[in-house]
């Protein structure tokens, strides 16, 4: 089974930036797509980027024109490049790989966004 685990999150004032990352135990080869989510308590996994494995994005529209999803085959490695935070953005973001019907998820990275 892939494992995925996710690091970069943290405490960081509105405006600012940090960029997470998600490194896969096998090849990212092996994944049709790619992609991160958050969830906040008591609510559903919301989409937040997805990469496909032909470099096509997709982002919600929460978060359109202040982050950027990329993958780095060579690492192994997606990553989330976000930007210009808002307090909003405050949640557990998660890392989400696909191939075919299988499905695998990370652990999560707590990102707060506050003053």
């Amino acid at each position: 089974q892939a494992q995925l685990v996710e690091s970069g999150g943290g405490l960081v004032q509105p405006g600012g930036s940090l960029r997470l990352s998600c490194v896969s135990s096998e090849s990212i080869f092996r994944f049709n797509d790619m992609g991160w989510y958050r969830q906040a308590p008591e609510k559903d996994r919301e989409l937040v980027a997805l990469i496909t494995s032909e470099g096509t994005t997709n982002y919600g529209d929460s978060v359109k024109g202040r982050l950027v999803i990329a993958r780095d085959n060579d690492k192994n490695t997606m990553y989330l490049q976000m930007n210009n935070l808002k307090p909003e953005d405050t949640d557990v973001y998660y890392c989400k790989a696909a191939r075919w019907s299988s499905t695998y998820w990370g652990q999560g990275t707590q990102v707060t966004v506050s003053s």
